[in-house]
């Protein structure tokens, strides 16, 4: 049976694999640092009064700070339902998501009032402009912001470069002519090309094969320590979550709340490699008991 510790910050812990269970009865100690996001109390009604009303998140506390030239990767598990994708569209300040019924979101410290340029948001569904090439595509976050073209394509043609893409080959494809994976590098380069303090991720690899997933997996590890930002990153792969996450938040069934938080060792090898380390799984199958318990204890 795993004995309890203390993480770096004096909270309790308990560890499973390369994870440890943190103690969210406890009060959590901080670094000091100033907080990217945070949700004080914050619940999701739909329908409010009517026939269809529907709770979607309650009480959902939690802060994640500035971690200076790194930031932190969150992974938001749970069952379909449960409100993972809720969660971040109210940091994206997104309707009909945005804003909350109860509690307070927050991001640098201000009430989320509206969607900004701080967030950038990377969806499950291939979400290119048809009628633009792979270049326009990327680039067109800063030709909204007035960037001379000159400028906006030279970056364009390194963030091609940077998400595995060919700039003679793919540059002036159009979304019609990329694989699912090729579209998924081309939405990762258009919102990071802008550099947002906060990186929204809903499922961005849900559509791909397996093999392709870890690829992207393993490139996101890379461009994130590039980029040093926040990433909130939703899922339904434990594995994923695993690999990808610092820590990871696990959900229960909607009305949906945070009901475990673990922290995860890095990842210092590609997903392929770690998914065989017999730690790795350790944390997997117990994310994966949890989840099974959650669900039948809901029936």
């Amino acid at each position: 049976m795993p004995t309890s510790s203390t993480n770096a910050n004096s909270v309790p812990v308990q560890p499973v694999g390369l994870g440890r269970i943190i103690d969210r009865t406890a009060a959590p100690v901080t670094r000091g640092l100033p907080r990217v996001v945070e949700f004080r109390g914050v619940g999701k009604t739909y329908g409010v009064g009517g026939p269809k009303e529907y709770t979607a998140i309650r009480n959902v506390n939690f802060f994640v700070e500035d971690l200076p030239e790194r930031g932190e990767f969150i992974c938001v598990l749970g069952p379909s339902g449960c409100g993972k994708s809720t969660i971040l569209r109210l940091i994206a300040g997104l309707p009909p998501q945005h804003p909350p019924t109860e509690g307070e979101v927050l991001v640098l410290g201000q009430p989320v009032t509206r969607p900004g340029a701080d967030r950038g948001m990377v969806f499950q569904d291939y979400t290119s402009f048809d009628h633009r090439t792979v270049l326009e595509n990327i680039t067109f976050g800063l030709e909204c912001r007035g960037v001379r073209r000159a400028e906006r394509e030279e970056l364009g043609r390194q963030w091609i470069q940077h998400v595995g893409l060919d700039v003679a080959a793919d540059a002036r494809k159009y979304p019609h002519e990329l694989s699912g994976g090729m579209r998924q590098r081309v939405a990762i380069a258009r919102t990071l090309i802008l550099r947002p303090r906060i990186i929204l991720m809903d499922e961005p690899f849900g559509a791909l094969d397996p093999q392709t997933r870890m690829n992207m997996q393993d490139l996101l590890v890379l461009l994130w320590h590039e980029v040093h930002a926040t990433v909130f990153f939703v899922t339904h792969s434990i594995e994923e979550a695993v690999f990808l996450g610092d820590r990871v938040y696990v959900m229960g069934r909607a009305p949906g709340m945070i009901l475990r938080e673990l922290e995860v060792e890095p990842a210092d090898r590609p997903a392929r490699l770690m998914q065989g380390d017999p730690r790795f799984q350790e944390t997997v199958s117990y994310i994966r008991d949890l989840i099974s318990h959650l669900e039948q204890s809901a029936t």
